[in-house]
């Protein structure tokens, strides 16, 4: 218990009004594969923070929107310390419904390396 707080998900690392998706939906760059359509932007923070939009359109029980929403948060808790400086936003898609939660973890740190990489290039152009 005592390493848990390290990987708590707390208040300011969570995208937290319209405005804040808002952001991001309108200037993002994206990452897309069968689970998941990743949106990431940089902040002005030194914290990473997370929005999820987990539709019942793409995934009709709630027990799996509900696992899928873990499994996000617990990916994004792991991978926090790398990702800061950016707001992410996570769409699921109908597949994720169907996968494994192993799957899911996979998919989700590639897109992780892929936010980090579209990050790093801005960077460089700016």
């Amino acid at each position: 218990m005592a390493g848990s707080s390290l990987y708590r998900l707390e208040k300011e690392k969570r995208l937290l009004n319209a405005g804040a998706y808002g952001r991001v939906f309108k200037k993002a760059t994206r990452s897309r594969d069968k689970c998941f359509t990743v949106l990431s932007r940089r902040n002005d923070m030194d914290t990473a923070r997370l929005g999820l939009a987990i539709s019942k359109k793409n995934c009709r029980l709630a027990t799996d929107r509900n696992r899928i929403k873990r499994v996000v948060r617990e990916s994004f808790r792991h991978h926090q310390a790398a990702l800061a400086g950016l707001d992410v936003v996570v769409i699921n898609q109908p597949a994720a419904c169907g996968a494994g939660n192993q799957q899911l973890f996979n998919s989700l740190t590639g897109h992780w390396g892929r936010c980090l990489q579209a990050m790093r290039e801005k960077g460089a152009q700016e």
